[in-house]
């Protein structure tokens, strides 16, 4: 078994358009994101770089980068390893998070549409299907999609900056949690549709304050269930 643990056949090759070491970056970061590259895992520069069709040097170039902001270890005379967050990172991050997502779903309740709820409800049938059939992967992203949503709704570039900057980390944190949450997590959504579509501000800051710290709690809890 390859030490990178990627099945084989199942890394795209990358396309030679554009920066390839930005594609190479992207690649891995989406990899790391998602698990299939998992906490405390190997990389060997050789063996990603056959994973996705390209030389050594740009992945080197990218674990580089992936270091620098946290995601990969390079450990001197042993390699690169990915990040293993600890609890005080996660609860950090998470904590930072329901500050954003509450200011932003409060906002997004004062500039609520017809045409924003559609667009929330839509996802919100897209993620209990999601779950029905145990499809993590696009529950995780569907979930990522919604908040992205309601992000977007608040119409505040500032706020939105700030939570692009955590995004992929919180992406991170919510994927091992993300059966466990499971429907009880869209339910929470469409509370939250439905205070947004009443456009009570208050409402919707305090359900998405509670629906981010049930999932800053079920990430601790994880190991316990």
């Amino acid at each position: 078994m390859l030490s990178t643990g990627l099945p084989q056949g199942t890394v795209p090759k990358l396309e030679r358009p554009g920066p390839l070491r930005e594609r190479v970056y992207e690649a891995l970061l989406e990899l790391i994101t998602t698990r299939t590259l998992q906490p405390g895992q190997h990389l060997v520069e050789s063996e990603l770089a056959g994973h996705l069709g390209v030389s050594r040097q740009p992945v080197r170039e990218a674990l580089q980068r992936l270091n620098t902001e946290g995601w990969v270890d390079l450990r001197p005379a042993q390699g690169a390893f990915v990040h293993e967050p600890t609890e005080e990172e996660a609860d950090q991050l998470l904590s930072v998070r329901t500050l954003l997502e509450a200011e932003a779903a409060r906002l997004a309740a004062a500039n609520a549409t017809s045409a924003a709820i559609d667009a929330l409800n839509e996802i919100l049938g897209q993620g209990l299907l999601a779950v029905a059939s145990d499809d993590v992967d696009a529950a995780v992203a569907l979930n990522a999609r919604f908040h992205a949503k309601v992000m977007e709704l608040a119409g505040n570039a500032v706020l939105a900056e700030l939570a692009a900057q955590v995004d992929r980390r919180v992406r991170w944190y919510y994927t091992p949690v993300a059966r466990q949450r499971g429907h009880q997590s869209w339910i929470e959504h469409r509370d939250l549709i439905g205070a947004i579509a009443d456009r009570d501000q208050q409402v919707a800051a305090r359900l998405m304050r509670e629906h981010t710290e049930q999932t800053r709690r079920s990430y601790h809890a994880r190991e316990k269930s």
